[in-house]
């Protein structure tokens, strides 16, 4: 048997479920004055959920040689998403260019009242949206991860045993195969996802989630040609009444959504509205895949506790405003794994809690805070009711606008402006609320009247 921590050892038993059992060592008294060290060769890592954060952390681990398991219980499976990556993370990420199916250069924003918006004015020759299928992404990062060193298991998490002492491991209890067994780690990263059970399991709190809508639609030749660089994005109380629907190019088809945080219920309507503004777009496309999943509105309450960390959608890290999460969630994955890594001298010595907070948390934190708060304050300003929905896309036709907004989207950094340009934005904004709030209250009367059979 291979020489492990007392407990590190899996065993195959005849039983239902697979233990874990310890053995006795003496520990000499030099020993357990040091520093809490691990007494195998590397730390044991589980980085549970195989999406962009979880395979981003196992990534960074398995690199810093620290034995990883990656759980993903359906590999095969694509979580609904609109599929858009900012430029940057291209090169951070080493993003091969054939992941991409669509090159986005053209952006047009509508309003409520029909008024639209082309969004892309200032982009650069070199700059581009990139649009891919979540699958792709998703199949890359994880075999990347793996070529680094990590055990994929393709395996369904079921709970997660809390350790008996400080230096005792955490016991993951999974199905594979339909087999049940338990794996001894060290430390966990949970990228599972809004119904996180990692989170669960820490006591990691609750938060507000959305649902996202999305259908895929294959479309004909000449209309596919339409949003071959072109992809749109619509605002109302008809389409969503906190949140925006949306047409986003893939490889042969285009997805169309809708998202909501205070109307779920009422998803199937919102999703029957956004197809009904871009029907003479889509006429005749075929529907090839429906899909829905939950989305966090803001972060948990508790994203550490003990040696587990919390990243991506588990740990609620999706931008209010623009509902963008993949950048997010792999950089929120990578920070953590490489913390880790440091904090462990390469998987020598065990970690704390404390660890994590200095060298994941408050690296994050300093880092997103704020474009997280400044997106949340948009998001309360503008997407009320659709007087703020028509402000805001009357504001998006200001080109000083679009290059700070596509600057801070592209880059992932607030873009540095102008203060003369800053203050005229300002007055512009306030311009345009009040002028669309009289917008507004017309298009409120306009629809009662429809709605009473006047029109």
């Amino acid at each position: 048997m291979a020489a492990h921590s007392p407990f590190h050892y899996i065993f195959n038993t005849p039983a239902r479920f697979n233990t874990v059992k310890a053995q006795q060592i003496k520990i000499r008294p030099e020993i357990r004055r040091a520093k809490p060290t691990i007494i195998s060769a590397t730390l044991r890592a589980a980085v549970v959920g195989g999406g962009p954060a979880g395979s981003s952390a196992a990534e960074a681990l398995a690199a810093g040689g620290i034995e990883t398991f990656l759980f993903e219980r359906s590999p095969e499976a694509a979580k609904p998403c609109g599929g858009a990556i900012p430029l940057c993370m291209l090169d951070e990420f080493s993003i091969p260019s054939n992941l991409i199916d669509r090159k986005v250069t053209q952006m047009k924003i509508v309003s409520p009242s029909n008024l639209t918006v082309d969004f892309g004015k200032t982009l650069k020759p070199n700059e581009f949206i990139s649009m891919l299928r979540r699958e792709v992404l998703d199949s890359f990062l994880r075999s990347r991860a793996v070529g680094c060193g990590a055990t994929l298991v393709k395996a369904l998490v079921t709970n997660i045993d809390m350790p008996a002492s400080e230096k005792a491991p955490y016991l993951i209890h999974y199905i594979s195969n339909n087999n049940r067994n338990t794996l001894a780690v060290d430390v966990i990263i949970g990228a599972d996802g809004a119904n996180s059970k990692v989170a669960k399991a820490i006591k990691a709190g609750d938060y507000t989630c959305a649902i996202a809508f999305q259908e895929r639609i294959r479309l004909p030749g000449d209309q596919m040609r339409y949003y071959e660089n072109l992809a749109e994005m619509y605002v109302g109380n008809d389409v969503s009444p906190d949140f925006y629907a949306w047409v986003f190019p893939k490889c042969d088809h285009v997805a169309v959504g809708t998202g909501t945080v205070c109307s779920k219920q009422n998803i199937k309507q919102l999703q029957a509205a956004i197809r009904k503004r871009v029907k003479p777009k889509i006429e005749g496309g075929k529907t090839i895949k429906v899909e829905a999943h939950p989305i966090p509105e803001h972060p948990r309450p508790i994203r550490v506790r003990g040696r587990v960390a919390l990243v991506g959608d588990a740990a609620g890290y999706v931008t209010k405003c623009s509902g963008e999460g993949i950048y997010f969630a792999a950089k929120s994955g990578k920070i953590c794994g490489e913390a880790i890594v440091r904090a462990s001298e390469n998987g020598k010595k065990m970690i704390s809690e404390q660890d994590l907070r200095r060298g994941y948390l408050r690296k994050w934190d300093d880092e997103y805070f704020s474009t997280f708060k400044f997106l949340d304050v948009l998001q309360w300003v503008f997407y009320r009711n659709d007087a703020g929905r028509e402000a805001l896309v009357e504001m998006c036709g200001d080109e000083y606008v679009q290059r700070m907004t596509f600057e801070s989207y592209l880059y992932k950094k607030l873009a540095k402006g102008n203060a003369l340009k800053d203050v005229k934005m300002a007055a512009n904004t306030i311009g345009s609320l009040v002028r669309c709030s009289i917008v507004g209250r017309q298009i409120d009367v306009y629809r009662n009247r429809v709605c009473v059979g006047e029109y």
